[in-house]
């Protein structure tokens, strides 16, 4: 008889409580229940609305039905402040709010504690713009966005292991909180909880077990890559495009620094050695600003459009916020006034080509590692076109799918922890490819153009 789990996967837009289902070399996965994930702005502030998160959480749990266990995975940094009464001390602050603005500047080199790359949003860097406010002073714990939910749901406090280590806060090599780096900060040790590792039984809702998963979505992400062997580079594209290899140790050297690389924590004690690329965010934002015009159609024409035309650095701290983005990308590519939307989009997908490009190069020569093939997972597994201009742009074969890796790797990990499934990563991507469909995409084409377009582009 099948066995059924259920996965809470939040994104930076939406939600959703996927169900799966484990038979006899089976996975069968079925999203009962869809919620939006819509930020609010108030008194000059953006908050992610964790109570409407919360409600959509409950609600697909019920559509879920008897499951065996619960995982919830979501974003990284962001966090919430619980009081000692264990109340939630208000909404928390969402990663693209401007308060930590200049902080990074003012904050010395952590990378050889952390491995981390330096992006404004951190976890470390939130806590010190919040060091001074009321809430700082009378908080108890600091718990990320799916300890908070797991949290509520059983009344157990803990910091999953691969979403700690994307704080700043937690030491690379040991695992666990950076005691003297807190204290060299002027941070609260006492704020953080114990170190959790995914696959731990965290407690229980309504008698369900709740087990810690690959909390930071792009953890569970790579747990679900169809990967076979370790010479392969991944990229999770979606809001972000997580774009870096597998390891078993960090790599911390003064080049990996200066190319802003990340050592983040992977399930089974791996290191996720990458780099955040902007991802589909600006056509997203596009979309948004457009009215939601038909995407398939909008690509079509995109793809008709002449190639590397116009790029542009989309890691370009300028395309961060919210808001006028086509504005943005007509000013920084220097498009004609009678560009149309399948000329920026174009310039879009052409661009986080090449920023795909020269993360993949970069990630292989700064890890020793030889790459020969990419893996691309996630929402952007999708999109044809960007996909087959990875290829093209990457001069390597492009493997996309599954879409649905991050819930596929949360579910995995709890149908391990109930002995359902066995074995290491190997194992568990053995049945990813058994069972999930796969596209392949062949590179084609003379590398010069690229070259030439990431050189206009400044990479």
């Amino acid at each position: 008889m099948s066995k059924a789990f259920a996965a809470v996967d939040l994104g930076a837009s939406s939600g959703r409580v996927v169900v799966g289902r484990f038979g006899d070399g089976t996975v069968e996965l079925d999203v009962v229940h869809r919620f939006a994930n819509e930020p609010v702005r108030a008194g000059g502030t953006l908050h992610w609305d964790i109570l409407s998160l919360h409600r959509g959480m409950l609600d697909g749990l019920r559509a879920a039905g008897p499951v065996t266990s619960i995982g919830i995975d979501s974003w990284a940094v962001d966090y919430g402040l619980i009081d000692a009464s264990g109340a939630l001390l208000g909404n928390p602050v969402h990663y693209r709010d401007s308060r930590t603005d200049g902080i990074a500047a003012h904050v010395g080199d952590l990378y050889p504690v952390n491995g981390l790359q330096t992006l404004p949003f951190n976890t470390v860097y939130q806590l010190l713009a919040a060091r001074d406010t009321p809430q700082y002073e009378v908080a108890r714990r600091v718990l990320l966005i799916p300890d908070l939910l797991a949290y509520w749901l059983t009344g157990e406090i803990g910091a999953e292991y691969t979403n700690a280590s994307t704080t700043g806060l937690l030491d690379v090599r040991t695992k666990d909180w950076s005691l003297p780096l807190l204290a060299e900060l002027g941070l609260r040790a006492d704020l953080l909880p114990p170190v959790r590792q995914p696959g731990e039984v965290i407690g229980r809702h309504q008698g369900t077990p709740v087990v810690a998963v690959g909390s930071h979505d792009t953890a569970s992400a790579i747990v679900g890559v169809p990967a076979s062997g370790g010479d392969f580079a991944y990229i999770s594209c979606g809001t972000w495009s997580l774009v870096g290899l597998e390891l078993d140790e960090p790599v911390l050297s003064a080049e990996s620094r200066q190319a802003n690389f990340t050592n983040e924590g992977g399930v089974d004690g791996t290191i996720r050695y990458l780099r955040n690329v902007m991802g589909l965010w600006p056509l997203q934002e596009c979309l948004r600003e457009w009215g939601s015009p038909d995407l398939p159609s909008l690509l079509h024409a995109a793809a008709s459009e002449p190639g590397l035309a116009h790029v542009v650095d989309l890691d370009d701290p300028i395309f961060l916020p919210p808001g006028d983005m086509e504005g943005r990308l007509r000013k920084v590519a220097g498009l004609p006034a009678d560009a149309g939307r399948a000329v920026i989009t174009r310039c879009i997908l052409d661009s986080l080509a090449l920023a795909h490009r020269r993360a993949v190069r970069q990630a292989q020569e700064l890890a020793g590692r030889e790459v020969r093939v990419i893996h691309l997972v996630g929402g952007g597994a999708l999109n044809e076109l960007l996909c087959r201009l990875t290829a093209d742009a990457c001069g390597l074969p492009v493997l996309a799918g599954p879409v649905e890796a991050t819930a596929l790797g949360n579910l995995l990990v709890q149908a391990r922890a109930a002995g359902v499934v066995d074995g290491g990563l190997d194992a568990l991507r053995s049945l990813v490819r058994e069972t999930q469909r796969i596209v392949r995409y062949e590179p084609c084409g003379d590398d010069g153009p690229w070259r030439a377009a990431a050189a206009r582009a400044g990479r």
